[in-house]
């Protein structure tokens, strides 16, 4: 299984951060009406408490991806409380798509969405790869699921 590219651990750290800054700030909003307070402020327990459990899961999160391209299939792996096995055959594929939005821009990195046939939420995504590496698989699926019509079509 090929492993994302280690930039994304920024990413998603970066989005930690802001999430544990988001809500120590909310927290340190909230009205304390007790006649004690505590030696630490509670904004300053929750930005730690989420920062500690941000930095944690993002590790897990990067161990636990993984993509493989096959003759037949993507297979992709992913998810750290709950453990997700996906299996794209191309005869199910549509089109495929590198995308780069602003963040993933200002850390080098590009996603690549597969577009598959079936019901709404049935695309997948492979996030963190380099924009050359995510343009290279782009066109190996693609020439793999033509490879795989062709085949399909011989073979009625």
């Amino acid at each position: 299984m090929e492993q994302l590219n280690p930039r994304i651990r920024t990413v998603w750290l970066a989005v930690s951060v802001v999430a544990a800054i988001a809500l120590a700030y909310v927290v340190g909003l909230a009205p304390t009406e007790t006649a004690v307070q505590p030696p630490v402020p509670l904004s300053v327990v929750a930005f730690g408490v989420v920062l500690v459990v941000g930095v944690v899961y993002q590790y897990l999160r990067y161990k636990a991806w993984g993509f493989e391209i096959q003759d037949d299939a993507v297979y992709i792996e992913h998810g750290v409380v709950v453990r997700v096995k996906k299996v794209v055959p191309f005869v199910r594929v549509q089109h495929i798509d590198s995308r780069r939005g602003p963040v993933e821009r200002a850390s080098g990195l590009a996603s690549l969405v597969i577009y598959t046939a079936g019901s709404r939420g049935a695309d997948v995504s492979v996030p963190g790869l380099t924009p050359e590496r995510a343009d290279e698989l782009r066109e190996r699926l693609r020439e793999l699921a033509i490879e795989n019509e062709e085949s399909i079509e011989d073979a009625v």
